[in-house]
């Protein structure tokens, strides 16, 4: 039996160690060797209990967490996570160190930890009916169940009745402490001890005093003053006075002199008479802007004409060699047309045939493949029929394999702890000699670089003493003398100066010659612009005059009517315009009555009208005229153009190409 002094201290080291090991990067074997140097403190009983508990903590976690979990679920569930590695140390000293402890130390054990903790744990853990039912079925999955009941189960459930006693006695302590509650004293309240205090005496009453009978309120207070009275009607009076000159200015006011509407809708046509004259002014202006041509457009208009020129050219010289007839050529080109389309045809329906002829191959081939897949099924379900039959006795013997293995492994797990001392033996026999064998490598790499460095100082030694030699230092260079290299192309720095002046002069001179040769060029391709600007000029002003020929006789045609016509139209409009002034007049005079004027008003308005008059008689005269300036300037223009147009021998067949 384990003799212990502080239990609680050793549960903590376990789970404290517990929660260190992770199992993916850490060996179980490594981890008790780290631990086992943590645990140098305690003696040798209590490091082997606490190593022992670690190692089989880890050696059976499955069949714990199984346990663990199941607790954590149905009784533990506001238990903290952080104390599982504590249930599963208290379950593996349940299970397999209860018997070697005895019930006396577990008992010890469980009561240095939390009651409350240990109490529930152990009454899910120690009952019965979880101990034979699925305790005991998921522990079969890892083991074999007569071994798992035989080992495991059975010893528990003889233990389970002792266990009982000892949780009966956590839930008394639990309930101790939840029932002795402290009774205090309650204060009993008395009353103050105070004096009683003395009577109030009863005051002397205060003599009343006798007021004075005050004088009566004189009438004069509610009765306004007369003065306000005075005030009221001198106030009106004014007013009234003030009143009566306002009332005669305002039926005498001042007669402001107005036009008449007539003569300010004539000056309004006057005014937009303005404006007509002085757009025709800017249009003529915008018509005569010249256009500037850059090089590209002079160029492209050249061809333009040129092109034209040599199109008509063409057609005049096939018609005085004479044309023939294309009958005969269309004929033929009409059948060698049908033909093609016969063969087109032709190709066409093979085209389909053939396409008809793979859609039945296509059908064919399908039907064999289908029959071929069937007959592949056939045989892929008899492999698999097969295969599964081998695998079901692949899987017997695998069974029957892991059962002897599961005995060896239990086996083993009787002489593990031998195993592991012969094993840490050999480790610490390898670490020897793999510490020897590194001082020896060691001892011979410092020998390698103490070579070296011997070598290195004797080498320096050497350059030291060539370098210590005296040496020429001026050195004198003949400047016509080659470098001695023995090849055909060496010269001397004389000859290469040489050299490369010729080479500037030879590049300069033909610097020269290209620079000449652009000149020459850009002189000739102004000469060209040059010569294109005449020619499109002359082909421009030949344009322009059998352009103005046409216009003119149109405007011949065209113009004694339109010139009717346009008067004809004026004179209407005239006409209608004074019988509707007519008409308004003789409405305004019956609808209105006009005062009587006087006679130096009469002459006034008479010699406003005729002055009136006379502005628009010259407005109208001076439109007359600069309109008659126009018309006669582009006469002008045109007739000479037509005349200019006669004189050329090549008008006419400009004039053919512009219709």
């Amino acid at each position: 039996m384990v003799k212990m002094v502080s239990h609680g201290k050793h549960i903590a080291i376990i789970v404290q160690q517990l929660n260190k090991f992770n199992p993916e990067n850490q060996d179980m074997e490594d981890f008790l060797n780290e631990s086992a140097k943590l645990l140098q403190t305690l003696n040798v009983t209590e490091e082997k209990f606490v190593l022992d508990t670690l190692a089989g903590c880890i050696e059976y976690k499955s069949l714990l967490d199984v346990v663990v979990n199941a607790f954590f679920v149905r009784d533990g569930k506001y238990c903290l996570i952080s104390e599982r590695n504590l249930y599963i140390a208290i379950c593996y000293l349940a299970t397999f160190q209860l018997e070697e402890l005895g019930l006396q130390q577990f008992s010890r054990i469980v009561k240095s930890l939390d009651t409350a903790k240990m109490q529930k744990f152990l009454r899910f853990f120690f009952n019965a009916l979880y101990l034979n039912t699925w305790i005991k079925d998921e522990w079969s999955k890892f083991y074999d169940s007569p071994y798992v009941k035989e080992n495991w189960i059975d010893p528990l459930l003889r233990w389970q009745p002792k266990v009982q006693r000892l949780i009966e006695q956590l839930t008394d302590k639990l309930n101790n402490r939840t029932t002795t509650v402290k009774t205090s004293r309650v204060t009993q309240p008395e009353e103050f001890n105070l004096t009683v205090p003395k009577p109030r005496a009863i005051p002397v009453p205060l003599p009343i005093r006798t007021l004075v009978k005050s004088l009566p309120v004189p009438p004069s207070t509610y009765k306004p003053p007369k003065e306000k009275k005075q005030l009221e009607k001198n106030r009106t009076k004014n007013y009234r006075k003030a009143q009566a000159p306002l009332l005669k200015a305002a039926a005498n006011q001042f007669k402001c002199v107005t036009r008449k509407p007539e003569k300010e809708e004539d000056t309004d046509d006057t005014m937009e008479s303005k404006p007509a004259i002085q757009a025709q002014k800017i249009q003529s202006k915008i018509d005569n802007i010249p256009i500037k041509l850059n090089a590209a457009a002079i160029l492209r208009e050249g061809a333009l004409y040129q092109r034209k020129m040599e199109q008509e050219l063409k057609r005049v010289e096939n018609l005085l060699q004479g044309a023939r007839d294309p009958s005969e050529f269309l004929e033929w080109q009409k059948q060698m047309r049908g033909k093609d389309l016969e063969e087109q045809l032709a190709e066409i329906e093979c085209r389909r045939l053939q396409g008809k002829l793979s859609y039945e191959e296509a059908v064919l081939a399908h039907r064999n493949v289908v029959q071929e897949n069937k007959k592949k099924a056939d045989l892929m379900r008899e492999e698999k029929a097969e295969l599964m039959h081998q695998y079901a006795e692949k899987r017997l013997q695998e069974q029957k394999e892991m059962r002897e293995l599961v005995e060896q492994v239990v086996e083993g797990h009787k002489n593990a702890k031998q195993a592991k001392i012969k094993l840490q033996k050999y480790k610490q026999q390898i670490v020897q000699e793999v510490c020897e064998e590194n001082r020896e490598l060691l001892r011979q790499a410092l020998e390698e670089e103490e070579e070296k460095l011997r070598k290195r100082y004797e080498l320096i030694q050497q350059i030291r003493a060539i370098a210590s030699l005296p040496s020429l230092r001026h050195k004198f260079v003949d400047l016509t003398e080659t470098g001695g290299h023995g090849l055909i192309c060496e010269m001397s720095i004389v000859e290469l100066r040489e050299r490369l002046a010729l080479l500037r002069e030879a590049q300069k001179a033909a610097e020269e010659e290209k620079r000449d040769q652009i000149i020459h060029e850009k002189q000739a391709k102004e000469q060209l612009l040059l010569e294109k600007l005449d020619q499109i000029s002359m082909f421009r002003a030949e344009l322009g005059r059998a352009a103005a020929l046409k216009q003119e006789e149109k405007k011949r045609k065209s113009q004694p009517g339109e010139r009717l016509m346009k008067d004809e139209r004026i004179l209407n409009l005239q006409k209608k315009i004074v019988e509707k002034t007519m008409e308004r007049k003789k409405q305004a005079g019956l609808l209105k009555i006009t005062p009587q004027k006087s006679s130096i008003a009469w002459r006034k308005d008479s010699l406003e009208w005729n002055r009136w008059k006379e502005l628009e008689e010259s407005r109208e005269r001076q439109v007359k005229i600069l309109q008659h300036g126009l018309m006669a300037r582009e006469t002008a223009q045109k007739t000479a153009a037509f005349e200019a147009a006669r004189r050329t021998p090549t008008a006419h067949v400009l004039h053919s190409e512009v219709k």
